[in-house]
């Protein structure tokens, strides 16, 4: 091998190992999620009981959910996702009266310090899902001010959507819509999702709509108990009602859950995995999951909005929300932006048009997607590094052994 084509060989190669080392370290730093967030504080080695959506069906006496003896030892992943430290130097939510549809709510429990009002049994939450709800919309945090919710100023009304074993019904959805429009409520959170539509409850809807209030719904029910493989996707109520602020719930990565009932149409995404709060019994807290969580921290950005905004219209007030919202392949809830955006300010112009369109509910985020850019990128240059080598590993081996290009250093014999 001659000098020049050795040192050509030499070259050629380091350049492969160095484009080798840095094209994958690359990869994170293209793939990494737009906004990093701890991960659910079960991960951690936080261990708190699971708050149920509903009790057994099956057992033949009611036993309610009890007390749990467990106390959270810092805040969640979802309280600094939606940045509400922040958020209620600017609004907490006084003055607005948020109607929550579920289980009911304790009105002596911990956090919500006697700003609850019943609707006949209501006030009795035997399954304790409403009350958790009710800690993340208008929650103090008790003890822990970091465990407040969203619109810890706000003051809640507590019906029933469901029996007394948190069985959800299209007629008891119903009464309590109409009895929250009748009460005057700014925002009427539904937390239960039905998989029928049903005319009285389209006709409830937009009374309470005309009325002046904001409708924000779970988007999907829990996943079904012992369900095998994945669902077909559907639509639920009132969820799908026009005009209805329709919420699905995401893990600290911007996807939804694999488990979760698939459906389309959803408005908004916000946190719905491992999250904190209390319940009816005792000072101790649970962890939730699912579309009603969800819904629940919309609700209680609704909220703040309305006591920061309150010359805005109901409409007005949803597009605030998803004007917004953070855009990501699925449109997250950002109370704090809703709150403090002036609408129509061109550095949030891209976002507010992305947002304002329904999407589909996906498995992916953008995240996702540019981590296949970033591997095929990898891909296509370590192709190219190693043609390049092989190109120069067979020239120099073919000038070792004589040969030349044609029409280069001498001619033929005759």
């Amino acid at each position: 091998m001659s000098p020049a084509s050795h040192g050509v060989t030499r070259l050629l190669t380091c350049a492969g190992l160095t484009a080798a080392l840095l094209l994958p370290a690359a990869v994170p730093a293209v793939a990494a999620p737009v906004r990093g967030v701890p991960a659910a504080e079960g991960e951690k080695g936080q261990e708190l009981p699971a708050m149920p959506t509903a009790l057994d069906p099956e057992a033949d006496e009611t036993a309610c959910t009890p007390a749990s003896r467990a106390k959270a030892e810092k805040q969640d992943w979802s309280r600094q996702r939606l940045d509400l430290d922040r958020l209620h130097r600017q609004s907490d939510g006084a003055g607005v009266t948020v109607a929550l549809i579920d289980t009911g709510v304790a009105s002596g429990a911990a956090g919500l310090d006697g700003r609850v009002s019943a609707k006949g049994a209501a006030g009795d939450d035997c399954v304790g899902h409403g009350t958790f709800l009710a800690g993340l919309i208008a929650g103090t945090g008790g003890e822990n001010p970091r465990l407040a919710g969203v619109a810890p100023g706000a003051k809640i009304l507590a019906l029933r959507g469901t029996d007394t074993r948190g069985r959800a019904g299209a007629g008891l959805v119903v009464d309590a819509v109409r009895e929250a429009t009748a009460a005057g409520a700014d925002v009427i959170a539904v937390a239960v999702a039905l998989p029928h539509r049903d005319g009285a409850l389209t006709r409830a809807v937009a009374s309470a709509r005309r009325a002046g209030a904001v409708v924000v719904a779970a988007a999907t029910p829990d996943p079904p108990r012992g369900g095998t493989g994945e669902t077909p996707s559907r639509t639920y109520w009132p969820a799908g009602e026009p005009g209805v602020l329709s919420v699905a719930d995401m893990l600290p990565g911007g996807a939804r859950p694999d488990d979760a009932p698939r459906t389309g149409g959803v408005d908004l995404v916000a946190p719905g995995a491992e999250v904190v709060s209390g319940g009816p019994r005792g000072d101790g807290q649970y962890l939730g999951n699912g579309a009603a969580v969800a819904a629940a921290y919309a609700a209680g950005a609704v909220a703040v909005v309305r006591a920061a905004h309150p010359e805005e219209a109901p409409d007005a007030v949803t597009r605030r929300l998803t004007a917004t919202a953070y855009p990501a392949g699925i449109p997250q809830l950002d109370p704090y932006a809703a709150v403090t955006t002036v609408l129509g300010d061109p550095a949030r112009s891209v976002g507010a048009e992305r947002a304002v369109r329904p999407v589909t509910v996906r498995d992916t985020t953008a995240a996702d997607r540019a981590t296949g850019r970033a591997t095929l990128f990898v891909l296509l240059g370590a192709a190219t590094v190693l043609a390049v080598l092989w190109a120069g590993f067979a020239v120099s081996r073919a000038r070792a052994r004589g040969w030349r290009p044609a029409g280069a250093g001498g001619t033929d014999q005759e």
